[in-house]
């Protein structure tokens, strides 16, 4: 079974390979994205963050939730050097660098603790699978032409590893260098592949700051591969991103 719903402003969808699969559990993944996005988003002004951006609630009357993503935001704050801050230069807060891929991961932990083996999870292209797809094989995830979106230029297969892209071709320059408080623009694309969603997503936000050293950056990571395609139209990927390449 497989359903797409578009939430938090992109499409999200959920492919189940088990015969075992009901409506139930679809609608189970769906409401918590949707109480994710009650939650995390800077766009409704009924949201928690919303409230803290607005001095509305205080620190101690923070949701576990929240005091979570914060904790996780300072972590990779420390990991990147700093390449990764939530806090934005106008001193507001927004997580959403983070949140996406830490939800996908959570949406993927609660179909695995209800049982299913072969599944993925998909939201506005960064992805968690696991196990097989409905032929038995890895899953094929597609890389898009930065200046093309119809186009796919590099197909990876994964199993279980999580896979996330970072680029200004979709959702224009919404990611920014900490650094300097510019937008961060030197490269078009950056994909990463990690050992889990979460892990893909954080350092691929904070590496697409980075610019062109961003593919060094995933390099000295243990256990994580990148292709970086920059602005001249030059692809450089990690040492170990080809075995990816192959079914």
């Amino acid at each position: 079974m497989k359903q797409t719903r578009l939430l938090m402003g992109m499409p999200i969808t959920v492919e189940i390979v088990d015969a075992t699969a009901t409506d139930d559990i679809f609608k189970e993944v769906y409401d918590y994205f949707i109480h994710i996005d009650g939650v995390f988003s800077t766009y409704k002004s009924t949201s928690e963050i919303s409230a803290i951006n607005h001095a509305a609630k205080p620190r101690d009357e923070w949701s576990e939730e929240m005091n979570m993503v914060f904790l996780l935001a300072e972590e990779t704050k420390q990991a990147t050097g700093g390449y990764f801050d939530i806090k934005k230069p106008d001193g507001s807060y927004d997580p959403s660098g983070l949140v996406k891929g830490w939800a996908i991961w959570n949406a993927a932990q609660l179909l695995q603790k209800r049982g299913y083996k072969n599944f993925y999870v998909d939201a506005g292209g960064d992805i968690q699978p696991r196990g097989r797809n409905i032929e038995g094989g890895k899953w094929s995830v597609g890389i898009k032409n930065p200046w093309n979106a119809n186009e796919t230029i590099k197909v990876v297969f994964v199993t279980n590893e999580g896979v996330a892209t970072s680029g200004t071709y979709i959702r224009g320059e919404h990611i920014y260098n900490p650094k300097t408080g510019a937008a961060a623009n030197e490269i078009a694309s950056l994909t990463v592949i990690g050992p889990n969603i979460y892990e893909a997503d954080r350092f691929a936000t904070a590496a697409f700051a980075m610019g062109k050293n961003a593919i060094h950056f995933i390099e000295s990571l243990a256990g994580f591969e990148g292709y970086m395609i920059d602005n001249d139209k030059v692809a450089t990927m990690t040492t170990g991103f080809e075995k990816y390449t192959q079914q």
